[in-house]
């Protein structure tokens, strides 16, 4: 099968493009490459050393003999994105082309509205394309959990069926975002819906949650190969973000009383959820909602498991309780609903002992090249 993967530049994105690849999948990569732009605008890099995409791409092939194909631009200019179309003639595009940070979306307007327009633009764009094009491709789209928010009541996967006054139905599962990033997925959620239902198209939205990890079985076939681990305040997601600062013996940055309860997932797992998705597509006309992640964690919680094991390496670390940037419940009730993909045969990486020790010693392996002055937030929900 022919996959496109758009944003295959990124953390997600090149591990799932070569996953796939390494699975007999005719890959392409279509990206702009802005990440690593923003990481130049922000003064921030990755962890690990990160080749430019040709670079990675030849080393792949040479490792492999497998090709992946490369289109360096941009969906929001939706000429170019249906010359790449047409060129590649995708049977499955996969979707990982957006800007995914909730606080660089809150940064100023500026971000808030570069967000907006990249992330639902972007996919409009590939919408339009499937239908005047490619009616029959299936779109697999990175959504997010944090589209949910944090509700009093069980999480669905996507839609929730419900009386009211005598009558049923079921209707999409109402969203509570969180920043303009998560907005910005909803909007995305409603579009795609939407196109399913007027114009035939099938999507699955893969609402995931918090990714830790940095090695898959092809990423870590060689240094050329690595994928990016940010620790910053802006890019940089909770776990990763605790084991590098256990590395350098920088104080764990917990958000508030730490009671915010996430859902989470190893990156291994978030590649074969999309190879699941593309292996299993949805109907003619029907968007499916798919929560990945496999596990419930605090952030408190987090927490404790990176220093206790940091701990028993031989690591002196220490927990701080920052006042939390963000306006968010720091404790809540948090049920959510993860049977589809493992019904379909995912069999999970669940966080153990070994996997924290790999990721610390993988940390301390890098960091000489973290600069502490990246370590805490420094992007505000609030006014002022």
């Amino acid at each position: 099968m022919k996959v496109l993967v758009i944003g295959g530049d990124g953390y997600c994105g090149w591990a799932t493009a070569l996953y796939l690849s390494n699975r007999g999948y005719e890959v392409g990569i279509l990206d702009n490459l802005i990440r690593r732009h923003w990481d130049d605008k922000l003064g921030v890099d990755t962890l690990t050393p990160i080749a430019p995409i040709q670079q990675r791409i030849r080393r792949w092939q040479e490792l492999t003999g497998k090709s992946i194909d490369l289109f360096v631009g941009d969906i929001t200019n939706y000429e170019f994105l249906s010359k790449t179309l047409h060129k590649f003639e995708p049977e499955a595009i996969v979707h990982f082309g957006e800007q995914r940070s909730a606080p660089y979306s809150m940064i100023d307007r500026e971000h808030a509205v570069f967000t907006q327009v990249n992330n639902v633009v972007g996919t409009l764009n590939i919408l339009y394309a499937m239908k005047e094009d490619f009616p029959d491709s299936h779109l697999v789209k990175l959504g997010t959990m944090g589209e949910y928010g944090t509700p009093n009541i069980d999480i669905e996967e996507g839609y929730i069926t419900i009386e009211h006054n005598g009558r049923k139905d079921t209707l999409p599962y109402p969203k509570q975002p969180g920043s303009f990033y998560h907005l910005s997925k909803v909007h995305d959620s409603h579009n795609i819906h939407f196109a399913c239902k007027i114009w035939g198209l099938r999507a699955t939205d893969l609402n995931q949650g918090v990714v830790y990890g940095v090695l898959t079985e092809e990423t870590g076939m060689d240094e050329m190969l690595i994928n990016r681990l940010d620790y910053d305040g802006v890019f940089g997601t909770a776990l990763n973000r605790f084991c590098i600062q256990a590395a350098i013996g920088h104080p764990l940055t917990v958000y508030g009383k730490g009671g915010q309860t996430r859902g989470f997932l190893d990156i291994r797992d978030t590649v074969r959820c999309m190879e699941i998705a593309i292996a299993n597509p949805a109907e003619a006309g029907q968007f499916r909602v798919f929560n990945q992640f496999t596990e419930l964690f605090s952030i408190g919680d987090l927490a404790m498991m990176v220093k206790k094991a940091g701990v028993a390496i031989g690591l002196d670390v220490e927990i701080n309780h920052l006042q939390n940037p963000r306006v968010e419940l720091e404790e809540h009730y948090f049920n959510a609903k993860n049977t589809k993909l493992l019904d379909l045969g995912l069999q999970p990486h669940y966080l153990s002992d070994s996997l924290l020790d790999s990721l610390l010693n993988f940390a301390t392996k890098y960091k000489d090249r973290v600069d502490m002055n990246q370590i805490l937030p420094t992007v505000s929900w609030r006014r002022g």
